[in-house]
C-alpha cells in the first residue's frame, strides 16, 4: 500500500471543564481541501497550551490509522480520524517505526519527525467527553507504546487529504519514535541512545544528558 495522508485535521482553543487551563484545542476538524503548512504548524490550527505545545519541535502532530483501528478495537467504539488531536492521520506507514529525523514529502511541503507526544490529562479528558472509557487512560495508552510523532517543517507547502507520503530521508541511527517515547517514560535506560540524533529537541537532550550524567 502507497502510504498516504487519510484526513488533514485542524482545532482552535476551546472551552472544557476537564482541560488543565481551562481550554483545549484537542478536538479537531477535518478540512476539505488542501492546507498551508508553515513552519508553525497547519493554517487554521491553534494551540492552546503554549508552554506544553506548539513552536517548531510540535509544528504538525500524526498519527496512523492502523493504530486508531487498535485503539478502536481495544476500546470498543470506532475511532474517526482525527480523534487523537492529530493534525495528520495517515496510513500504510508506520509512523512509530520511523527515525528521529527522518523526513516526509508530503504534497508540497517536507516534514522531519521531531519529538513523541507524550499523554497527558487533557487527553484522557477529552476522550471520556467523546464517549469512551477513559479509565487509566494515560498509564494505557503509554503501556501501548504507539505515541505518533511530532513533526518539524522543513519546507512550507500544502497539504491534502490523498496526498502520497514519500520517506526521504532516513538518517540510520536505529532511534525511533516508539524507543524515544520508551526511553522518556517507561525504559530510562534507553536515554543515551537518544543523544546519537542529530538535533535532538531540547526537552530530550537535557534528560538523556542528566541521566548519562547521573549514572
Amino acid at each position: 500500500m502507497t502510504a498516504r495522508l487519510v484526513s488533514v485535521n485542524v482545532g482552535r482553543p476551546e472551552p472544557w471543564s476537564w482541560a488543565a487551563i481551562g481550554r483545549s484545542s484537542i478536538r479537531k476538524q477535518q478540512v476539505a481541501g488542501p492546507a498551508l503548512v508553515t513552519t508553525l504548524g497547519l493554517d487554521g490550527d491553534q494551540v492552546s497550551d503554549t508552554r506544553h505545545h506548539g513552536g517548531p519541535d510540535q509544528a504538525v502532530y500524526a498519527f496512523a490509522r492502523e493504530d486508531l483501528d487498535r485503539w478502536a478495537e481495544l476500546l470498543g467504539r470506532p475511532v474517526p480520524d482525527g480523534q487523537f488531536g492529530e493534525n495528520l492521520t495517515t496510513q500504510g506507514l508506520d509512523v512509530n517505526e520511523a527515525e528521529v529525523g527522518e523526513r516526509w514529502a508530503i504534497g508540497s511541503a517536507v516534514f522531519e519527525v521531531a519529538s513523541v507526544r507524550i499523554p497527558c490529562d487533557d487527553f484522557k479528558g477529552w476522550l471520556g467527553q467523546s464517549g469512551y472509557d477513559n479509565a487509566g487512560w494515560v498509564k494505557r495508552f503509554t503501556a501501548e507504546g504507539r505515541p505518533g510523532p511530532y513533526l518539524r517543517v522543513v519546507e512550507e507547502g500544502l497539504v491534502e487529504a490523498g496526498d502520497a507520503i514519500d520517506v526521504v530521508r532516513r538518517p540510520g541511527h536505529g532511534v525511533t519514535v516508539s524507543m524515544m517515547f520508551r526511553a522518556l517514560t517507561t525504559e530510562r535506560a534507553l536515554l543515551p541512545r537518544l543523544l546519537v540524533v542529530d538535533d535532538l529537541v531540547e526537552g530530550a537532550r537535557r534528560k538523556a544528558e542528566a541521566y548519562v550524567a547521573g549514572r
